[in-house]
């Protein structure tokens, strides 16, 4: 485990006498000024990328016809619990010798920790939530009983998502049980995000994560990083917002980026250090996917849905950049040093970390058979995720041809895979919010808020750069209703767009400034996007911590991009 070493209790009795023995997951544990890099090396066990779990070996006894299997499961969970889960099995058996047959072997003894089950007042909150919106609000004339019924549950779902009544898996389950019991939705609508792509992506980019580990190419990299950049943690910060800008254009997927990349590298590092990492690379990571065109798949949907509505790009990938690139820089280059002056890391000043961290590379020497299979595997999904639109295959498909790589060629087995129940559990979790999400677009919920906001607008008779404003805060705030960019745009770009257009807005300044803004959402919380489950799912974030940092990095970034942003598009002549 990356947070604690686990021992595993195998007693043995023979002839009457109990004889115990301890038997480990062999790991070994060094550091880099003072903790800066840490490097685990294991027998029996895999640091898993999402969701630490380790599955211990089969532990025979001395015949080999008696085994038992331990089983620990420790750290986060994807309901953003720190509570450590853990499970104890106590296997007692008789050794097998010439006089004594291994048929004798006693059965296992198990120590069953019980679960606190739900906690009471958050949930009787969260509960209240849904209530009262279905019976003490009115329901609007424009929407049907049932829209309204689904409102007050997704309220109630994503009050429980953060008050945390019970781990985030298990609240979804009970809310959609519910949906489906009040027939709110049919279980086909209720489950119909299974099929997502978004969320199948987030799932192989998980296993990608654990192939950076397993291999040791995470190590590697981490050192790397920690030789270039490592002086201190600031300084390591920048270096992984230097690297994902550098990576971005290839890989289209921020998704893809946080579970195949910078995870499994953050967890490579000195524990102390994560939480910070990771937080500032969510959250950097949104302006990082509003650079280039390429940067993030949504942005190309945004261009298409803006031509559609008559705006006129001669050149869309230099007008992108053009307008992108000086608030954006300025954003990305803010964000490490303000997270860290609010949130700061537990360790901050590691001057050896360089030093030391370049002679372990050259102490680890070339790259293994492992490390290059690997790396064969994911540079084939990269090629798919640049030339995927040439070649038809989208980004999940590239993922899905890397992960059959890995699985084929030994780097990954499918229990590496069955093992990252983190994975998993977002497989779930997250296809219940975005078919919420679906149907609430679908029953017009979506359209309603939309049309409020315009009417708001309209009688307040504002001019074109305060509509500019109110519509972009508006087009942010409803994020919290969404668990997509991508469905966020398909339900509320057109729209916004449109709104913007009748309020006199400049046509590229609208349609661009609201791309940007899709990807300056993507870290509000923790189901806002893809990356954002992927960052927190690896567990070293607090569910409420995160929904803090997404609030004060939107001001932050809105102050960036409105100020900065808008003198700098006066300067390019966007408006």
């Amino acid at each position: 485990f990356p947070h604690q070493i686990t021992l595993w209790r195998y007693s043995l009795r023979k002839r009457g006498k109990m004889a115990s023995s301890i038997a480990s997951s062999n790991l070994s544990t060094f550091s880099v000024a003072d903790g800066i890099v840490q490097k685990s090396a294991r027998q029996q066990t895999l640091r898993g990328a999402a969701k630490p779990t380790c599955r211990a070996a089969p532990l025979r006894a001395v015949s080999g016809r008696s085994s038992a299997r331990a089983s620990v499961t420790s750290g986060a969970n994807w309901g953003g619990q720190i509570k450590a889960a853990s499970l104890r099995n106590r296997h007692i058996a008789k050794a097998a010798s010439e006089d004594e047959p291994a048929a004798e072997a006693e059965a296992a003894e198990v120590e069953v920790v019980e679960s606190s089950g739900v906690a009471i007042v958050p949930a009787v909150i969260s509960i209240a939530v849904g209530l009262v919106t279905k019976f003490l609000v009115p329901c609007p004339a424009t929407l049907t009983a049932q829209a309204w019924s689904l409102l007050a549950i997704f309220l109630s779902t994503v009050t429980g998502l953060v008050l945390k009544p019970l781990p985030v898996g298990a609240w979804a389950f009970l809310s959609v049980t519910f949906t489906i019991l009040t027939g709110t939705l049919s279980f086909g609508n209720a489950f119909a995000a299974l099929t997502n792509e978004v969320i199948w992506l987030i799932v192989v980019a998980t296993f990608f994560a654990r192939a950076f580990v397993k291999t040791g190419f995470g190590d590697r990299l981490a050192l790397f990083f920690v030789k270039l950049f490592g002086k201190n943690t600031l300084s390591l910060a920048y270096g992984l917002q230097a690297a994902e800008m550098a990576i971005c254009p290839a890989m289209p997927s921020t998704t893809a980026r946080a579970g195949g990349v910078f995870v499994p590298i953050i967890n490579s590092l000195d524990k102390r250090t994560r939480s910070y990492l990771i937080a500032q690379q969510l959250q950097g990571g949104n302006n990082t996917s509003s650079i280039l065109l390429t940067a993030a798949a949504q942005n190309f949907l945004c261009i298409k849905l803006a031509e559609e509505l008559g705006v006129v790009f001669t050149n869309p990938f230099n007008q992108w950049f053009m307008a992108a690139s000086v608030p954006c820089l300025l954003a990305i280059a803010a964000t490490p040093y303000i997270m860290y002056l609010v949130d700061p890391p537990e360790v901050k000043d590691t001057p050896e970390a360089p030093i030391k961290a370049a002679e372990m590379l050259k102490a680890k020497g070339g790259l293994t058979s492992l490390e290059t299979k690997m790396i064969a595997g994911l540079g084939v999904t990269v090629a798919l995720w640049v030339f995927g639109a040439q070649l038809g295959v989208s980004a999940v498909l590239a993922a899905m041809i890397g992960m059959s790589i890995l699985l084929t060629t030994g780097v990954l087995t499918w229990n590496d895979a069955l093992e990252e129940s983190g994975a998993w559990d977002t497989l779930f979790w997250f296809a219940i919010l975005i078919g919420m999400s679906a149907q609430l677009n679908a029953l017009g919920v979506v359209s309603w808020l939309s049309a409020s906001v315009s009417s708001i607008l309209t009688a307040a008779n504002l001019g074109w750069m305060s509509a500019f404003a109110c519509l972009h805060l508006g087009y942010y705030m409803l994020h919290y209703l969404f668990a997509s960019q991508t469905a966020h745009v398909g339900a509320l770009f057109g729209a916004f767009l449109g709104m913007m257009l009748a309020a006199g807005v400049p046509g590229t300044l609208a349609a661009l400034t609201l791309a940007f803004n899709t990807n300056l959402f993507g870290g509000m919380t923790h189901f806002a996007s893809g990356q954002s489950a992927v960052y927190f799912g690896a567990g070293y974030i607090e569910l409420s911590t995160l929904w803090k940092q997404g609030a004060y990095m939107g001001v932050v970034n809105f102050l960036i991009w409105g100020i900065a942003g808008m003198a700098w598009w006066k300067v390019i002549g966007l408006w």
